[in-house]
């Protein structure tokens, strides 16, 4: 899952970026508001985005507004030190869906936003199943038939993409943005590399290729646990 972290304290944010790595989320990181909103009024594949509200540039709650307005339903977790019951409710009626007042516990920035996906994949548990396969992003486990799977970061990541939007044709440019995000040095292979070993770990026919246009997941609706 891809995540767009917009916050302007240094500190703060690296010290969210550490505790997400290990969560399997690719995390791209901004610290002003006008670069922020240019980021989600294109085409960049955010899953989520955590938001402060305290920016410079662009206020994050004007962020907030000008997206929804344009159509945008990305899922939006606000951060922000305005702990007043009104800052809340103007936040929520922004089009924020969760609010987290500074300062804050990790296990709970993590569990929110669990919840945040969740809810925006319509499911009562963030657990995916499908064909056999069971993917938990809380406990970072994959199984195939009961029995584990070991997967890399950017495996589970892809994976995970790919059980939450079952046919939903990927280009290889989404994919490798969602897996990689803006910082990292990616080969022109990697996402055949990585489509190679999933199909290799479970079965040849999980991934399909659509020659020229990109990466479908054929299944009906994944089983959802409850």
């Amino acid at each position: 899952m891809r995540i767009l972290l917009v916050e302007d304290d240094p500190s703060l944010a690296a010290g969210i970026r550490l505790a997400l790595k290990p969560e399997h989320y690719t995390v791209d990181l901004l610290a002003d508001g006008r670069q922020a909103l240019a980021a989600l009024e294109g085409n960049e594949p955010f899953d989520a985005v955590i938001l402060d509200l305290g920016l410079p540039g662009l206020d994050g709650m004007r962020v907030l507004e000008a997206i929804r307005r344009g159509g945008n339903r990305v899922p939006v977790l606000v951060l922000t030190a305005r702990d007043g019951i009104d800052d809340r409710i103007a936040g929520l009626d922004a089009g924020a869906d969760d609010y987290l007042v500074k300062p804050f516990q990790v296990a709970e920035l993590k569990a929110r936003l669990r919840a945040l996906l969740r809810r925006s994949q319509g499911q009562a548990s963030s657990v995916l199943e499908a064909r056999g396969i069971r993917l938990d992003p809380a406990t970072h486990s994959v199984s195939y038939r009961g029995e584990p799977v070991s997967l890399s970061r950017r495996e589970f990541t892809l994976l995970q993409e790919f059980l939450a939007h079952p046919g939903r044709v990927f280009t290889r440019d989404t994919l490798t943005r969602l897996v990689y995000g803006w910082d990292e040095e990616v080969e022109s292979n990697a996402i055949e590399v990585h489509v190679h070993h999933l199909r290799r770990k479970f079965f040849p026919e999980l991934i399909r290729t659509l020659r020229g246009i990109g990466y479908v997941l054929d299944s009906p609706v994944p089983d959802r646990a409850g």
